[in-house]
């Protein structure tokens, strides 16, 4: 005996709790499968992008910053929201530029992922960048970070201690790891 559920949940009344320059919370009542009406809260996102730099010394760089919803220093590979009608290629160029000081020759699409589709509708673009030159460092005026190198393996070896617990820094190395090392030949992992 086969049973057919329908997933889909339709919006009954929208209520938007609060209008930021990030980031928007609703808090809709929305019609269940099952005719039931129920309230969904919800982050509203537009997008961010998130990039594994690959240095010419064959180490990753990493960006380290305070963050304040964890209060705790953080290591993660340099990422950033999107800019309205913004391709995420510019923006991964731009996050890239004002966060490590180093603009990418080649830059490789990885995947895309909701961080926390329960609550949010973000979706984060992940990419791999390779032949970066020296540009200007330029930061938000509320940023204050630093960049480090560190070994591909050493990135890896901090998610398993927990020094990496960054979701998206998580994702975007194991998937790597798995999809991408053996095609790349270690070419961006010099010892």
């Amino acid at each position: 005996m086969s049973m057919k559920i329908k997933f889909t949940e339709k919006t009954f009344k929208r209520n938007r709790i609060y209008s930021g320059t990030s980031v928007n919370f609703s808090a809709d009542k929305i019609v269940l499968p099952d005719g039931n009406i129920a309230l969904r809260e919800y982050l509203e996102h537009p997008g961010a992008v998130a990039v594994i730099p690959f240095a010419e010394s064959g180490k990753i760089i990493l960006v380290r910053q305070y963050r304040y919803p964890v209060r705790q220093v953080t290591f993660e590979i340099p990422a950033g929201k999107l800019g309205r009608n913004e391709r995420p290629v510019s923006c991964v160029q731009r996050e890239l530029e004002e966060e490590t000081g180093f603009k990418a020759g080649k830059i490789e699409k990885l995947l895309s992922f909701w961080p926390t589709p329960a609550f949010s509708n973000e979706l984060i673009h992940v990419y791999a960048a390779y032949d970066l030159m020296p540009a200007n460092k330029n930061p938000d005026d509320d940023e204050f970070i630093e960049h480090i190198e560190i070994p591909f393996d050493t990135a890896l070896s901090w998610i398993k201690s927990g020094k990496i617990r960054d979701s998206k820094t998580v994702i975007a190395l194991l998937f790597w790891e798995k999809n991408f090392r053996r095609k790349k030949g270690r070419r961006y992992e010099k010892k």
